[in-house]
């Protein structure tokens, strides 16, 4: 076994972590007959020699021996060999792509050529996979499939195989790879599309297997979406109905218990918890296949998720929250009885049911609403009684307590994968869904919140939309800036309290938010001042203290702690004298274009008294940045009340860059009967049906919101319009 495994100069050979000296022993490791030496040789192999998909000269030189390994039937855990295989050779880049490198981790690039190498190296061996669609292991059975159709230069051949192996195969999880192969040689393959698109129609019908028909329409749908049934919905709803009546759980399989961590060891476990009491798993990726060639038929999709909803399998419940979220994330949608349903899930008895849904709400915003009422019977179950000396409202007194811990201590305001996150992350989730729908039943349970040692610092940004009703968490929050040290961390812990006094105009924190002004240390203290200004602008003339403080930050070297200075200074005492020629100084067209945008907000937010800064504006609308044409034309529209020379420009920019439209949009809400020119681009956003901003494999906590706040800004800009318009 590993014949000339020694006449291999190893370490003149490279992977991602320098020399491949250690590569032979990796390869010894994967024939092993230890268990847990298997899976730290294969983590080596993902880790280094194939680091998140590279090709180096050294997984050149491993092909031959890895294909060795997987013919011999003596080496166990081969179908793990045949999916390394797979991923090496499987790799397809496009011509341009063929020409050029490939950086890495390291800085240093990989010839393109490596992966055609691969990928012919592979392909020369690959009738192995041949002779092993028929072996005695499952696992072995399970990934060749893929690894044939993927890799065999012969795909008729394959195609042929992979059809006659369906007729005797048993295990259920195989079939269904087998179909999923069926399908990629499709799509791989035109010449071979639509005899096997016809052939996978008359799976989909005939098996007997539900689940085989199942994954048929899956991959009839991925390869032929514009011939999908119009009764896809009802079809797959009955398919999951005779799945769910029809399968029973199967035993797992062995699990490796005492073994060194390793990170394919973490993913199999978290795969083997997904799957855990589930008695047909594998549905859940026929839909997302079905779902992903379903694409924008928005309606058929919403209308599936529904009735998984409604299904009395919970683990069918589970798949479609995690569906939807893939679904309102890109496509916009009339989501308001999934939102319900999707709340209905927090009281299952399932605790992953409910932390799946809270974590589905967590993201809606506005959204969510439909859900609010199912959010605060979760939280009134889940919280104890009520919080002492807190009555909700304007009045709420000082005298409420902090718990025990010091704020700022260990583990303040961590993230939702932080220590706070443990054993609350379900009951924090609900309670940030229900202050981002804006619901006041929100308040008092936030305050409870801020009684405890640890907070979300989601919560806090969460106190935005929650209006007046919030005003009684300013002694609380007041009392946690208070506690937090001046340190190299007071950014990361002071600012979501500051954004929170914000939010809630907790003016009567002035003293607490000056000792922060005042005391930021080096570390990062451009931006712990610049949230403290933005806290005081908040405050308006309550903050008349902080004058002193405003007027000697003009003159700093940061322009976004001058510009933050300069509209806290505004909002205090409304003289325009002072600040404009500070404003004026940033719009410098040599300076950086975030200095510019920086100066333009904070003379927008002046409006008509800035008039005198429209000359120092008009420049920055010929500017190549496209974020300072857009700050300065808004600006310009602001302070002057003229649509002539800003109106061209925000529209130029709503065209030449998605991200922009949000704020555009609000600009033109202003604007109203002025920006009438605007109506068929705000017309034609209103009839997208993807979201603005929606990316492929990427999402941001606001996403939705941002999207939805477009739309509600589109529509008051047209209405606005059409009422100057009689």
């Amino acid at each position: 076994m590993l014949t000339g495994i020694e006449e291999v100069d190893w370490a003149s050979l490279g992977h991602a972590y320098g020399p491949a000296d250690d590569v032979p022993e990796l390869l010894r490791g994967l024939a092993s007959a230890d268990p847990a030496e298997r899976e730290a040789a294969l983590d080596g192999m993902y880790g280094a020699v194939h680091h998140q998909g590279d090709v180096y000269d050294s997984t050149l030189a491993c092909i031959p021996f890895l294909l060795e390994l997987v013919a011999d039937p003596g080496v166990q855990d081969r179908g793990c060999i045949v999916e390394l295989l797979t991923s090496i050779g499987g790799i397809e880049l496009d011509d341009e792509e063929e020409m050029t490198e490939h950086p890495c981790d390291d800085g240093e690039f990989i010839p393109a050529a490596n992966y055609a190498m691969a990928a012919a190296a592979i392909a020369a061996g690959s009738d192995v996979f041949l002779g092993l669609v028929a072996d005695p292991d499952p696992e072995v059975r399970l990934a060749v499939p893929c690894a044939l159709a993927s890799l065999h230069p012969e795909p008729s051949l394959v195609l042929t195989l992979l059809r006659e192996r369906l007729t005797v195969e048993r295990d259920t999880e195989v079939r269904l790879a087998l179909v999923a192969a069926v399908g990629q040689i499709a799509l791989r393959h035109a010449s071979l599309r639509a005899e096997t698109v016809d052939w996978l129609g008359w799976l989909a019908r005939a098996a007997q297997d539900p689940g085989l028909r199942l994954a048929a329409l899956a991959q009839q749908a991925r390869c032929a979406p514009g011939e999908i049934s119009d009764d896809v919905v009802p079809w797959v709803t009955a398919l999951l109905e005779e799945i769910r009546t029809t399968s029973v759980s199967g035993a797992g399989g062995e699990t490796l218990r005492g073994a060194a961590p390793t990170f394919i060891g973490q993913v199999r476990e978290l795969l083997e918890e997904h799957a855990a009491g589930r008695p047909a798993p594998w549905t859940e990726e026929l839909l997302r296949t079905l779902h992903a060639a379903l694409d924008d038929r928005v309606d058929d999709r919403i209308a599936l998720i529904l009735a998984q909803l409604r299904s009395p399998d919970r683990w069918q419940r589970s798949d479609a929250i995690w569906l939807c979220g893939g679904l309102i994330r890109v496509w916009r949608g009339r989501y308001e009885e999934v939102v319900r349903l999707v709340g209905d899930q927090l009281h299952d008895p399932e605790p992953r049911l409910r932390e799946a849904a809270a974590s589905f709400l967590e993201r809606l915003f506005e959204l969510g609403a439909p859900a609010a009422d199912a959010l605060a019977a979760r939280l009134a179950r889940s919280s104890p009684g009520p919080v002492g000396g807190f009555d909700g409202g304007p009045g709420a007194g000082p005298g409420t307590g902090l718990g025990t811990s010091s704020v700022g201590g260990p583990g303040e305001l961590d993230g939702p994968g932080g220590p706070s996150a443990v054993g609350r992350s379900g009951r924090d989730g609900a309670l940030i869904a229900l202050a981002r729908a804006g619901d006041v039943r929100a308040v008092p349970l936030l305050a409870r919140a801020l009684e405890e040692d640890e907070v979300r610092r989601e919560l806090l940004y969460a106190t935005d939309g929650l209006g007046p009703a919030a005003a009684g968490l300013a002694p609380l929050l007041r009392r946690r800036l208070a506690r937090v040290g001046l340190d190299e961390r007071l950014y990361d812990r002071a600012a979501p309290l500051l954004h929170a006094l914000a939010a809630v105009r907790g003016a009567q924190a002035l003293p607490e938010v000056l000792r922060i002004l005042r005391g930021a240390p080096a570390n990062r203290r451009d931006r712990v001042r610049e949230a403290a200004l933005r806290t005081l602008a908040a405050f308006g003339p309550a903050a008349r203290e902080a004058v002193p403080d405003l007027r000697a930050l003009l003159a700093d070297g940061s322009a976004a702690v001058s510009t933050a200075a300069a509209g806290a200074l505004w909002a205090v005492e409304e003289d325009p004298a002072e600040v404009l020629p500070v404003l004026e100084r940033w719009l410098r067209p040599d300076l950086p274009g975030a200095d510019r945008c920086a100066a333009a907000r904070a003379l927008g937010g002046i409006g008509p008294s800035a008039v005198a800064a429209a000359p120092a504006l008009r420049p920055a609308l010929g500017s190549r940045d496209l974020w300072v044409r857009v700050r300065a034309a808004a600006a310009l529209w602001r302070v002057t009340g003229e649509t002539e020379e800003a109106l061209p420009v925000l529209l130029a920019a709503w065209e030449e860059d998605r991200h922009a439209r949000v704020d555009i949009a609000e600009c033109l809400a202003e604007m109203g009967p002025a920006a009438s020119e605007a109506q068929l681009v705000l017309l034609t956003e209103l009839t997208r049906r993807r979201r603005h901003n929606a990316r492929e494999g990427a999402s941001g906590t606001y996403d939705i919101h941002l999207d939805e706040k477009l739309l509600t800004l589109c529509r008051a800009a047209l209405a606005r319009m059409e009422r100057g318009a009689y």
